[in-house]
């Protein structure tokens, strides 16, 4: 993997069962882990449009791609999410490259808030 490809910044995040100041138990999404990544296929074949109450809602996918480390191994596509340049993206794969232990590669889509 090449080190001068990894320029972008993610935030990795887990959703988590937290107590609020009553004590009562709620999910909330906390910081996992933030790393630097290459950013690639924006405009993957899945990408597209689609309508959705009647309007045309944009389908973004994309995929990002870290080098492997322990905690990038642990991400799963339930219960972790994506932060990228101030967008959310839920992981739809995870793509462990042939398990040769060098990069994890995820299969992601934007969420629409």
């Amino acid at each position: 993997m090449e080190v001068a490809l990894l320029n972008e910044r993610v935030m990795f995040q887990r959703n988590e069962a937290v107590v609020d100041g009553v004590g009562n138990h709620v999910n909330a999404w906390t910081d996992y882990y933030a790393c630097s990544a290459t950013i690639g296929g924006e405009g993957l074949a899945s990408s597209g449009e689609r309508q959705e109450a009647g309007m045309t809602v944009e389908d973004v996918s994309m995929t990002v791609t870290v080098r492997y480390c322990r905690k990038a191994v642990d991400i799963m596509s339930t219960g972790y999410r994506i932060l990228f340049r101030g967008e959310v993206y839920d992981i739809v794969d995870v793509d462990h490259m042939n398990f040769k232990k060098k990069a994890v590669k995820f299969i992601c889509r934007k969420v629409r808030r």
